[in-house]
């Protein structure tokens, strides 16, 4: 019994640390106004167990600590768990990519214009944010479709 909850504890926290390295992998297209963070890929997790939220979370704490320092920290990972929370509650894949890009459209592109005090620029560096990250979002959702008619073994391991 122990080694299935320490099992299930390195689970999330190697997802936890896959976020974390993709987005420094991929840093030059994962922060900023234009953004393509690759790491979003995995907000579909929380489709197959609610329990990735968790790790999501952390990953996105982790990943934001060292580029706008305090905003990112709390307003990126608030819009994660908004969109976690999202996925959680409807069930569903068909929502999760423009869940994802309205949440962190107007979240980050907040943020971002308050960072880079551009009077005006809310709209235009929100939809920039909204269309790399629903881009991304559902290139995460085709995979995910993907992997599940190819290898169910591994959509069950998700799962437990």
């Amino acid at each position: 019994m122990k080694n299935l909850e320490i099992a299930k504890l390195a689970k999330l926290a190697a997802t936890a640390a896959l976020y974390v390295a993709l987005c420094y992998a991929f840093a030059f297209v994962s922060y900023g106004p234009v953004q393509f963070r690759i790491a979003e890929m995995l907000i579909v997790l929380p489709y197959y167990d609610k329990k990735y939220t968790a790790s999501l979370i952390v990953g996105t704490f982790v990943a934001n600590i060292f580029m706008y320092g305090i905003f990112d920290m709390i307003f990126g990972t608030l819009a994660t768990a908004l969109v976690c929370l999202v996925v959680v509650l409807t069930k569903t894949k068909k929502i999760i990519a423009p869940a994802a890009a309205i949440v962190n459209g107007l979240v980050i592109g907040a943020m971002l214009r308050y960072i880079f005090a551009e009077p005006g620029a809310f709209w235009a560096i929100g939809l920039s944010v909204a269309v790399g990250e629903f881009a991304v979002v559902l290139a995460g959702v085709l995979t995910f479709a993907g992997i599940e008619k190819t290898n169910k073994k591994f959509i069950e391991f998700l799962k437990r």
